[in-house]
């Protein structure tokens, strides 16, 4: 499972939480705006499968985030979503993204984790709570892991996000510093901070 090439090219996935779908469609245009053309949106909420279809059409490349069953990511795929986020490692997401051809992203804490999913066939990895663990851990990981691919989530914003992508990160996953405002301008400025030091 290949990531999207919007991934590799930006390298910033934004994070939205809680997520209305009257406000998806602005959201999406505010982030483009500045540069950034995909989305992940959280599933805990009932309306995120609403979301997520919503933004289909905007040009958008949206994912779903928060993805804790295989359940969740059929609903989420059948709405729209192109790509799965989970902040764990579950074995039959793993087994229905590779049957459905999808592209998920696992999350992991430990070098524990990270070997788990890449005995799973991943190759590319979430790693959350990332601010708590610091860019070092991805050197760390690609140790043992040379071909382990890291997308550090969790406190990332345009102070430290540099870092991340320096010590080996494929993108960046970036949540409430730059999604998490009711002022879409304050979105669009954010979302060029990113674009200019990642």
């Amino acid at each position: 499972m290949r990531p999207p090439e919007v991934f590799l090219e930006e390298r910033i996935i934004p994070v939205a939480r809680g997520l209305h779908p009257a406000r998806a469609q602005a959201l999406a245009e505010a982030l483009a705006a500045g540069g950034i053309t995909s989305l992940e949106v959280t599933m805990e909420s009932g309306t995120a499968p609403e979301v997520i279809s919503a933004l289909q059409g905007t040009g958008a490349v949206v994912g779903a985030g928060t993805v804790m069953t295989a359940q969740a990511a059929r609903e989420a795929v059948q709405a729209g979503a192109q790509f799965l986020v989970s902040p764990h490692l579950d074995p039959l997401i793993v087994e229905w993204a590779v049957e459905n051809d999808v592209f998920y992203l696992p999350g992991v804490f430990t070098p524990t984790e990270a070997a788990a999913a890449m005995s799973l066939g991943i190759s590319t990895v979430k790693l959350f709570p990332a601010a708590q663990l610091g860019p070092g851990m991805i050197e760390a990981l690609r140790g043992p892991f040379p071909e382990l691919k890291v997308v550090p989530t969790g406190g990332i914003s345009a102070a430290n996000a540099p870092g991340f992508i320096e010590a080996g990160a494929l993108a960046v996953g970036v949540g409430g510093w730059l999604t998490g405002h009711d002022d879409l301008e304050t979105i669009t400025d954010r979302a060029l901070q990113l674009r200019q030091v990642v």
